[in-house]
């Protein structure tokens, strides 16, 4: 009995710690819930345009639109710095594995000390450590990553360039997402209606030439789609972590409720075997 009621009350310290722990993920989820969905039309607007650009740009031989001939890959991976948070951190990873990113062809600059300790776990080649952005995302820090990361691909480096992030769907769903920024690639625009299948085929014309509109274009476009991802990801962290403690509050109210009935049972147990002793020892002096 003292053994159960023991146990018992360490879980009700607990859930009580997971209870506020869910509490204030909600609270930090309104916020970057907004952030979020506020943000999240100009940078899928920004992307479309850009691919867009590219799709109709013809004889331009562009450093940021033809592979360098480099096997490695830069990916800019995108995590948490605390955990408590389900799979969150973990699944970011395994969307890397599954997209096709290989721990030997990988050069990975990490934002998030929970994703930087499984990339080194998983033997991932960790080139820069941004871990401290996370905590208060700005678009100074995502102008700084999309610059180291430019860097890397001029030099050659790097032939491809990619950003590893989790979507954040709605409050319960958080998608683990893999994007190709450089080269930059077109197959993902959506194919132009009938309507505008015309104007599709038109060549875009740049000025005052397409090297230095590129030079512009490029660099502002890795920019938006990296604090882009910052929001979504800092609204997917919350989300799962409120996900995840309201879990463990179930689960130890659970528990709890277990106990106290093997608690009970435990008591009652107890007190019949006195009544028992009780009863045969009168018997016996009678």
């Amino acid at each position: 009995m003292q053994d159960i009621k023991r146990r018992r009350n360490s879980i009700q310290s607990t859930q009580q710690i997971t209870k506020a722990m869910k509490l204030v993920s909600t609270v930090k989820l309104q916020r970057a819930k907004q952030k979020a969905e506020s943000a999240k039309p100009y940078f899928a607007m920004m992307y479309s345009t850009v691919c867009s650009i590219m799709e109709k740009t013809d004889n331009v031989n562009h450093p940021f639109l033809v592979h360098n001939g480099s096997e490695k890959k830069a990916v800019i991976t995108i995590t948490s710095n605390r955990g408590l948070a389900g799979g969150y951190n973990t699944n970011v990873i395994k969307g890397m594995e599954a997209y096709g990113l290989k721990p030997s062809e990988c050069d990975c600059i990490a934002v998030g000390k929970k994703g930087l300790e499984v990339l080194n776990r998983k033997g991932f080649n960790v080139v820069k450590d941004e871990c401290d952005v996370i905590n208060e995302p700005l678009y100074s820090d995502a102008i700084r990553i999309s610059k180291e990361a430019l860097e890397m691909y001029t030099r050659g480096d790097v032939g491809e360039v990619y950003l590893a992030y989790t979507e954040f769907k709605n409050t319960v769903s958080q998608i683990p997402h893999v994007m190709k920024l450089l080269p930059i690639d077109v197959s993902e625009v959506d194919a132009p209606n009938e309507e505008e299948a015309t104007k599709a085929k038109a060549i875009m014309d740049y000025e005052p030439d397409p090297d230095e509109a590129l030079n512009q274009i490029v660099p502002k476009y890795m920019t938006s789609l990296i604090f882009g991802a910052f929001m979504e990801a800092v609204a997917s962290e919350n989300g799962a972590r409120m996900q995840a403690m309201d879990n463990a509050t179930n689960n130890a109210e659970d528990m709890i409720q277990s106990l106290s009935l093997q608690y009970n049972r435990a008591r009652q147990g107890s007190i019949t075997q006195e009544l028992t002793e009780i009863i045969a020892g009168a018997s016996a002096v009678s």
